[in-house]
């Protein structure tokens, strides 16, 4: 892949901005949920009303999706520009979690996708008259978000390290194609990707 264009650099700092955001967003999400729920729980840990608690429970994880999507959209094309970077950087630059962190939100962003699409297709199927505040309706859009919330959470937790590369590619760019050539063994090449073992919680 050619190198990143200045106006393709432009583009992936800005969306960068928006994840960067997001991320900041759902973290305040996880937490007010987490502050919530340690003021009503027993001193096990057990909720005190358990239908408050799904209540909460359903609010964090439809919060949480309507975050993200705000990025979802270009998500696979922030991966692929860090992918990139990841290969064109000196070995010295790289942290090692990165390749598997990226596997990782690759791996959660495929299983989103699949999520939707699940989402989309039982949405038209409901009958005509099940519309937004309908139980038939909020009950299918709850299930979405509660099997997404995992795979969100992924990106919440590790979403960091595409900004995390960016500044390394920023700090340490890649070597002209021109000088790059004449000492081709000046960077090695860095880990390839190693496939996400994400287990669902």
């Amino acid at each position: 892949m050619p190198p990143t264009a200045p106006a393709d650099n432009e583009i992936h700092c800005e969306r960068l901005h928006q994840l960067a955001a997001v991320l900041r967003e759902s973290e305040q999400i996880l937490a007010d949920f987490d502050a919530w729920r340690e003021e009503h729980s027993d001193l096990d840990g057990w909720p005190l009303d358990d239908d408050e608690h799904s209540r909460h429970a359903v609010k964090r994880d439809a919060d949480t999706w309507r975050s993200f999507n705000r990025v979802r959209a270009f998500a696979k094309d922030l991966l692929a520009t860090a992918e990139v970077q990841v290969q064109q950087l000196n070995p010295a630059h790289l942290q090692s979690r990165w390749p598997w962190q990226l596997g990782v939100l690759d791996h959660a962003l495929t299983q989103l996708g699949a999520l939707q699409q699940q989402w989309l297709e039982a949405r038209d199927a409901l009958p005509p008259n099940a519309g937004p505040g309908s139980f038939a309706y909020d009950d299918a859009l709850a299930e979405r978000n509660e099997e997404a919330w995992c795979y969100l959470d992924d990106w919440s937790t590790h979403g960091k390290a595409l900004l995390e590369i960016q500044a390394a590619a920023q700090d340490h760019p890649p070597r002209p194609p021109a000088l790059a050539a004449a000492t081709p063994h000046a960077l090695p090449a860095a880990p390839a990707v190693a496939p996400s073992s994400v287990a669902r919680r």
